[in-house]
C-alpha cells in the first residue's frame, strides 16, 4: 500500500439499489474525467480540481476525503448492503485518481466488502486493479476509433484493449453502451457493436444499453457550459431494433 497519504476528490456519495452494481450499495462518485462527452449527465465531474457551480448559493462540486475515511464509511454501511451489495466507485472517471482509488479498493477488500468500479476503460493500468474489483462495469461508447475521438476527445484504442483484457480475465463484467441518437444508435451501429463484442467473446460478459436522457442538462448551465446535444432521443422502436440486433447476435443483454 502506498505510504504517501493521497486524498480523493469526492463529488458525492450515497446508498443506491441495483443501479451501480448488484444489491444495495454505497456509491461514491469521484471527481475528474478525461473524456468530454457532450451528453454527460455529470458535467460538474469533468475538471479534476472541481468546479464552482452557479447555484444559489454557489457550491464546489467536490470535497476531500482520504481512502481510510471512505473505507471506514463503507464498513459502517455494511448492515445496509443487502442483496449482494457493497461499495461502488464511479465518477466522473475513478481511475483519474488511480493511486488513492487503488488504496480505497484494497482497504474495502480487506474489510470483506464487495467492490464495484464503473469506468470508461481508458486507463492503461486498469487491469492491475482487476484482483481488487469484484464487479466491473465498463463503458463502450463507440466501436469506431475516429468517431469515438470526435465525440469524446479520445480514441478508443486503449478502451478496446482494456475490454479485451477484462473479457479474457474476468467473470463478473458488464459492458454498457450509452445509446445516443445521431452518434451510435443506428441499426448498422448495432451490427458493428455486435461484431465488436463477438470478437471479445460475448459469452463471458453481459451488455446493457442505456438510452439517452436529458436529466443532467440543467447542470451544464450551472457549470457555465452550453448543452450542445440536439435531437438525440431514442424512440421505443429504435431502441427495440437496436437491442434486437444485439440479441440476434447472441449478445446477452441486461434489462434496463
Amino acid at each position: 500500500m502506498n505510504d504517501v497519504r493521497q486524498p480523493l476528490r469526492v463529488m458525492r456519495r450515497g446508498m443506491n439499489f441495483s443501479q451501480d452494481g448488484p444489491g444495495n450499495r454505497l456509491v461514491i462518485h469521484l471527481q475528474g474525467c478525461n473524456l468530454r462527452c457532450p451528453w454527460c449527465s455529470n458535467p460538474e465531474s469533468m475538471p479534476l480540481e472541481g468546479i464552482e457551480l452557479q447555484t444559489n448559493p454557489p457550491r464546489r462540486s467536490c470535497g476531500i476525503m482520504y481512502p481510510e475515511e471512505l473505507a471506514a464509511e463503507a464498513e459502517a454501511a455494511k448492515p445496509l448492503m443487502f442483496g449482494g451489495g457493497g461499495v461502488t466507485l464511479t465518477g466522473g472517471e475513478p481511475t483519474m485518481q488511480y493511486s488513492p482509488l487503488r488504496e480505497t479498493l484494497e482497504r474495502c477488500k480487506n474489510a470483506g466488502i464487495h467492490t464495484c468500479v464503473e469506468s470508461n476503460a481508458t486507463h492503461p493500468k486498469l487491469q492491475e486493479l482487476f484482483t481488487l474489483i469484484d464487479f466491473l462495469i465498463l463503458d463502450c461508447k463507440h466501436y469506431n476509433d475516429m468517431e469515438h475521438k470526435r465525440w469524446t476527445g479520445l480514441d478508443c484504442r486503449q478502451i478496446n484493449e482494456n475490454l479485451r483484457l477484462a473479457a479474457e480475465k474476468r467473470t463478473q463484467l458488464l459492458i454498457r453502451i450509452p445509446l445516443i441518437g445521431g452518434v451510435n444508435a443506428s441499426p448498422d451501429d448495432a451490427r458493428q457493436f455486435a461484431r465488436h463484442f463477438k470478437s471479445l467473446g460475448a459469452d463471458v460478459f453481459a451488455a446493457e444499453v442505456l438510452r439517452y436522457h436529458t436529466y443532467g442538462q440543467p447542470k451544464w448551465a450551472q457549470c457555465g457550459l452550453e448543452y450542445a446535444m440536439r435531437d438525440a432521443e431514442i424512440s421505443d422502436e429504435a431502441f427495440a431494433v437496436f437491442c434486437g440486433i444485439l440479441e440476434e447476435a447472441q449478445i446477452k443483454l441486461c434489462a434496463t
